[in-house]
């Protein structure tokens, strides 16, 4: 990217609320820390150190000033963080973004990643320029798979090798959401 992006804004879903990391949110990453699968395809260490975890919602709340896009802690009623989702401008020249996210394994099947994917989405398209939002979700991963399918994302091919997950490269499903 060229430069800072606006700042990260606040938005609220119909089940749970978009925001700025906070200092707060080391335990929502503590506990992704220890998820087999979160640390393999996202930035959230490997091991539950709250040195780390700190410096993971540090990184978060860096994103937009670095040009490298929106990172938002997702929350509930009751103020806990319990994930994050991304809006990732990379490929913006071309109208193209892409997004990802996770759930705490604690707050799982309550709504909250198709809400704040819908919330995130809904927010994306105030961004004249993109035109096609983009999600890569591994085969086995029905629960994110599910959850873009509530939004509207429609699965548009395999990518073989696409994705490095510890020492594998690994298939995804290119899902995507047209502006139209």
């Amino acid at each position: 990217m060229d430069g800072p992006l606006p700042d990260v804004p606040v938005l609220q879903g119909t089940v749970v609320g978009l925001r700025p990391f906070r200092t707060s949110d080391v335990d929502a990453v503590l506990e992704a820390s220890s998820d087999p699968y979160i640390p393999l395809v996202t930035s959230v260490p490997s091991q539950p150190d709250p040195a780390l975890a700190a410096a993971f919602v540090q990184r978060q709340r860096d994103r937009a000033r670095a040009g490298e896009g929106w990172s938002w802690a997702i929350e509930v009623a009751d103020g806990r963080c319990v994930g994050q989702i991304g809006l990732w401008p990379r490929e913006r020249a071309q109208g193209r973004a892409s997004l990802g996210y996770w759930v705490r394994p604690s707050a799982r099947r309550q709504g909250c990643a198709s809400d704040a994917l819908a919330t995130a989405v809904a927010w994306a398209w105030t961004l004249r320029d993109l035109h096609r939002l983009e999600l890569h979700v591994e085969p086995a991963n029905l629960g994110s798979a599910r959850a873009a399918e509530r939004v509207g994302f429609e699965r548009e091919g395999l990518l073989r090798s696409w994705l490095p997950v510890g020492d594998e490269r690994r298939d995804v499903v290119v899902m995507a959401l047209l502006r139209s």
